[in-house]
């Protein structure tokens, strides 16, 4: 049984890059920039031998060919999307899973937030990497995706172990609960979630990761089929696909 060692680097205004080491490899999740990876993987003397990206925006690729020409990695990313992921050596999809150095990673296809998002779930470190699909008490915005895509990524994300853990690539939390509190104020899980993140962002520590379990408890994009989200916004009856289209219009203005 192979387990992650897991670190979080902290980049940019809010991101997240992950530099996880399995038996045989060390891998790096969403580059937006090398050299704070360069300089951690020195430091903990893991050798980089993989990125994996999850989706071609800047912010999650801009390191890839810095680092590929400092270690030599291989690029692993969206088959479904294989013009936009520089360097990309390696296609996954969908439905397959890819062998990191013993540790095995389910690829989802999870369009929405992009055309071709993917998300890499290491099911025996119960850990996923889901890029800008799923954020702590949110989701990502639909620059390409549909409402119908995102909401039917979710649900399949939302269907794995509640006691994985839900590395996302963004600290948006604080925001995110002020939203969620808009249209889901008598949830009482939501409520201790805001409590949890005030804690936490006082004291400049993360948010992220979370566990699933409390995603599915307080996160409104998850719950565009719950009856309180639907009778909140006066949508009983309304198909899911309605109430989540109306939850997103919401949060992208708020």
């Amino acid at each position: 049984m192979s387990t992650l060692e897991i670190r979080q680097i902290p980049v940019l205004k809010d991101n997240f890059i992950y530099l996880v080491k399995s038996e045989s490899a060390v891998a790096v999740i969403d580059p937006a920039v090398a050299e704070p990876v360069l300089a951690e993987s020195r430091a903990l003397g893991w050798p980089i031998t993989h990125i994996l990206n999850t989706h071609h925006h800047a912010d999650h690729v801009g390191g890839n060919l810095e680092i590929k020409k400092a270690t030599g990695c291989t690029i692993v990313g969206p088959a479904h999307d294989p013009d936009r992921i520089p360097g990309m050596d390696v296609q996954v999809a969908g439905g397959d899973t890819y062998d990191l150095g013993g540790a095995q990673a389910q690829v989802f296809f999870v369009p929405g937030h992009t055309r071709g998002h993917i998300a890499y779930w290491f099911k025996e470190a119960g850990a996923l990497f889901c890029g800008d699909t799923i954020f702590s008490i949110g989701c990502g915005r639909l620059f390409e995706g549909t409402p119908l895509q995102m909401w039917t990524s979710l649900k399949r994300l939302r269907a794995l172990p509640p006691e994985t853990h839900v590395y996302c690539a963004h600290e948006y939390t604080a925001s995110n609960v002020r939203f969620a509190l808009s249209i889901d104020p008598d949830n009482g899980a939501l409520r201790a979630r805001a409590a949890e993140v005030a804690a936490l962002r006082a004291l400049n520590k993360p948010t992220v990761p979370s566990l699933l379990a409390g995603e599915i408890a307080a996160n409104p994009f998850l719950r565009a089929d719950a009856p309180e989200i639907a009778a909140h916004l006066h949508m009983q009856g309304r198909d899911p696909v309605d109430i989540f289209t109306e939850i997103r219009k919401r949060k992208d203005v708020f």
